[in-house]
C-alpha cells in the first residue's frame, strides 16, 4: 500500500460510482424505475381532468332546428350524433357505444306554445350512470325552456356560501402510487438481480480479496441505487407538478419531505431484494420470486384504486402491505400538507417491516 492507509470510504465510493454507471447501462432498471411510472402518470394526467361525456344518437326524423334540440346541443356533457344511419345507431345502441337514441317531436299546445315529446330509446347495454345523467340533462333543458316561456316568481330563495378548498385531482392520487411502485420495483428487482449476478460472476469473491469490508460493499450498492431513485423521483414529481398540477402544498418543503420518505421506503424494500437474491436458485427464478412480493402490492396497495373500494374481507390484507403505508404517507404529505412527524404511524409500520425483512435477510443472505 506504499505506506498509505487503506480507505474504506474511498473504496465504497468507487464501487458506488461503478454500480451507478451500471444502472444506467441496464435498460430494464431504467424502464421499471422511470419508464413505466412516467407512462402511467402521462396517461392519467391527460385523462384525469376530462369531464364525463354522454354519447347520444339523434333519430333522423328529429328537427335539429327546434328549440329543444338547440338547447340540448349547448350542453357540453352530451355529445349528439346525427350523422349515422338508423341501422348504425341501432347497432351502436345494442353494443352500448351510445347511451340512447332521441327522437324529439314538436307538438302544438293548447296555449299556443310549442311543446316537445322526447322519445328516449335505451338498451340494457347502456351505462346506467350515463342514463341517469342524460335524464337529468333533458329535465334541465326543459326547465330552462319552461322558465323562459312561463316566467314566474319562485317559492324559494337560495343563498349559497362557498368556502375555499383544495381540489383533489386524479394526478394527486395516481402519482404517489406510481412513485411508491417505482421505488419498490427498483429496490426488489434491482437488488435481487445485482447481488445474484455479483455472486455468479465471482465479483463478490474478488472484493473479498481486497481490504474492503462487506458492510461497505452493501452500503456502496445501496448508495448507488439511492442516488438513481432520487433522480427518478425528482423527474416523476417534477413532471407531475409542472405538467399536470400535482399538488405540493408547501412547495419545496413538501418536495424535500417526499424525497426523504422515498429514500426510507427504498431502503426497506431493498431488504426484500436481498432475500430474493439469496433464495433464487438461478437467474430465471428471480422474477417469479420478486413478483410474489411486488405484484399483490401493485394491485392491492392503493396504487390505482382506494383501498376502501375493495371488498371488506380484502381490506385487512391490503393494510398489511408495506407499500400501502408508503403510498398513504406520500399522499398525506403531498396533498394534505402533513409533515414527516405527522405520518409517524405509517413510518412505524414501514420500520417494523424493515426490521423483520432485514432480520430474515441476515439469516438467508449468501455472499458466495
Amino acid at each position: 500500500m506504499n505506506g498509505v492507509k487503506y480507505s474504506q470510504w474511498r473504496a465504497m465510493l468507487a464501487i458506488t460510482k461503478g454500480s451507478f454507471r451500471g444502472i444506467f447501462r441496464s435498460p430494464s432498471a431504467v424502464v421499471f424505475s422511470l419508464g413505466f411510472p412516467l407512462v402511467f402518470i402521462l396517461v392519467f394526467g391527460f385523462i384525469g381532468n376530462s369531464s364525463v361525456s354522454v354519447k347520444v344518437g339523434v333519430d333522423r326524423h328529429t328537427d335539429i332546428s327546434s328549440g329543444f334540440y338547440q338547447g340540448l346541443s349547448q350542453v357540453k356533457t352530451v355529445k349528439l350524433v346525427a350523422d349515422q344511419s338508423a341501422a348504425e345507431m341501432e347497432d351502436d345502441l345494442k353494443k352500448g357505444r351510445i347511451v340512447a337514441i332521441l327522437n324529439i317531436i314538436p307538438q302544438p299546445g293548447s296555449d299556443s306554445v310549442l311543446h316537445y315529446q322526447v322519445n328516449i330509446k335505451t338498451s340494457t347495454a347502456s351505462d346506467v350512470n350515463k342514463k341517469a345523467i342524460l335524464q337529468s340533462v333533458l329535465k334541465e333543458v326543459a326547465a330552462r325552456m319552461d322558465a323562459h316561456t312561463y316566467p314566474r316568481p319562485s317559492v324559494a330563495t337560495f343563498v349559497s356560501e362557498e368556502i375555499p378548498g383544495r381540489v383533489f385531482k386524479t394526478i394527486d392520487f395516481i402519482l404517489p402510487g406510481q412513485l411508491g411502485f417505482a421505488l419498490m420495483s427498483a429496490a426488489v428487482f434491482g437488488t435481487a438481480f445485482l447481488f445474484y449476478s455479483l455472486r455468479q460472476t465471482l465479483v463478490l469473491k474478488r472484493f473479498f480479496a481486497t481490504p474492503i469490508k462487506r458492510t461497505y460493499i452493501v452500503l456502496a450498492e445501496a448508495l448507488s441505487r439511492m442516488i438513481f431513485q432520487l433522480i427518478s423521483s425528482v423527474i416523476i414529481i417534477g413532471l407531475g407538478h409542472f405538467a399536470f398540477g400535482f399538488t405540493l402544498v408547501h412547495g419545496w418543503a413538501t418536495f424535500a419531505e417526499m424525497l426523504v420518505l422515498s429514500v426510507f421506503g427504498l431502503l426497506v424494500f431493498m431488504g426484500f431484494g436481498f432475500v430474493v437474491s439469496s433464495l433464487a436458485k438461478n437467474e430465471s427464478t428471480i422474477p417469479p420470486l420478486a413478483n410474489i412480493f411486488t405484484l399483490p402490492q401493485f394491485l392491492l396497495a392503493g396504487t390505482f384504486f382506494p383501498i376502501d373500494s375493495f371488498p371488506s374481507w380484502l381490506q385487512p390484507i391490503c393494510k398489511l402491505m408495506p407499500l400501502t403505508y408508503l403510498i398513504d404517507a406520500l399522499r398525506k404529505i403531498a396533498f394534505e400538507g402533513l409533515h414527516l412527524w405527522h405520518v409517524g404511524w405509517d413510518i412505524a409500520i414501514l420500520t417494523l417491516w424493515g426490521v423483520v425483512v432485514y432480520a430474515v435477510a441476515v439469516k438467508v443472505f449468501r455472499w458466495e
